[in-house]
């Protein structure tokens, strides 16, 4: 099975990675011309465009910033639609709002061709590791075929059901797991400002009924220093802001969400859209003046599970097929 890969960037060349380490035949594209070759250096080929490596490959899967950017690469003249014919698997990795999902899906399956709705969860590091965990949201048939895929890139592989419901989980999990990042921030800025040790801390929280993934990952990367889990300011506000939007459209009007969107915004206004998600705590560093540190963190987060073939999530009960 030919693959395709557009999208090499924090998330996406790891999954691309993982791929090509276990023997897949990969073609890959992007803007940045130096990812490309890295690639090829490591035996991939690549494309002159999006609709040549929808012509050659069997699967084609895009991992891009933004909605917009994911439109231009599937409907421009060039693009992926442009090569798409019956039999072929567009897998859309990148996180996205549902209806823009189905809007393009809808094109991609009057070419013959299954969309596959297809976000990520669980932080680049264990993308690189193929442990990450994937939604799929498409029709079984899409789904099946697609499955060695998706066990290769991650362990935990969940179908919830028809093109777009991928995705509105996804944004739901980003949003929880931001307004994790934003308590985490109060929390450890006011045990600094409390004169309490930053090592004890963690370990006090970690022990505790308040710990949680963000935790064990984001505040290791906050009390060394670096900030990096290889995330932005912008992407979150993307995440956030379309998790609100689902519910705008729908008349619900949250309470928690038009809060953290306004957060990030103001990151974003302060320190630079492209910041790392976790300087969000640098507004509360620089409103107490203290700098909110510990001593043998690690400066970007390592997953030392060992690589694992992944597997279909069972789920018991469900009451949507």
């Amino acid at each position: 099975m030919k693959v395709g890969f557009i999208g090499l960037g924090n998330a996406g060349g790891k999954l691309a990675g993982s791929l090509l380490r276990n023997g897949f035949d990969l073609t890959v594209l992007d803007l940045d011309n130096s990812l490309v070759n890295e690639f090829i250096d490591r035996g991939a080929s690549s494309s002159s465009s999006p609709r040549e490596m929808a012509e050659l490959c069997d699967v084609v899967i895009t991992c891009l910033p933004s909605p917009k950017a994911c439109s231009e690469v599937m409907e421009s003249e060039d693009g992926v639609i442009a090569g798409l014919k019956e039999g072929k698997v567009w897998l859309e990795m990148s996180t996205t709002d549902e209806a823009e999902i189905r809007r393009i899906g809808t094109i991609v399956e009057s070419t013959g061709a299954l969309p596959i709705d297809c976000p990520v969860s669980g932080g680049c590091h264990r993308a690189d590791t193929g442990n990450i965990s994937i939604f799929a949201g498409c029709k079984r048939e899409a789904f099946d075929k697609a499955l060695p895929i998706l066990t290769t890139m991650g362990r935990r592989v969940l179908h919830t059901g028809d093109l777009g419901t991928a995705s509105t989980l996804k944004v739901m999990t980003n949003y929880l797991a931001t307004v994790n990042l934003v308590s985490i921030s109060e929390a450890l800025t006011t045990m600094k400002v409390l004169g309490m040790d930053m090592n004890v801390t963690y370990e006090a929280i970690k022990a505790s009924s308040g710990n949680s993934f963000v935790h064990e990952t984001e505040s290791q990367v906050i009390l060394n220093g670096s900030r990096d889990i290889s995330f932005t300011m912008d992407l979150v506000s993307k995440d956030v802001g379309i998790f609100n939007e689902l519910a705008e459209r729908k008349g619900l009007e949250l309470e928690i969400a038009p809060m953290i969107v306004d957060i990030f915004k103001d990151g974003e206004k302060r320190y630079g859209s492209r910041e790392l998600s976790p300087n969000i705590i640098k507004r509360l560093e620089e409103r107490a003046d203290v700098k909110v540190l510990g001593s043998g963190f690690p400066s970007e987060m390592i997953d030392e599970e060992p690589e694992e073939k992944g597997y279909e999530v069972e789920i018991q009960n469900r009451k949507d097929n």
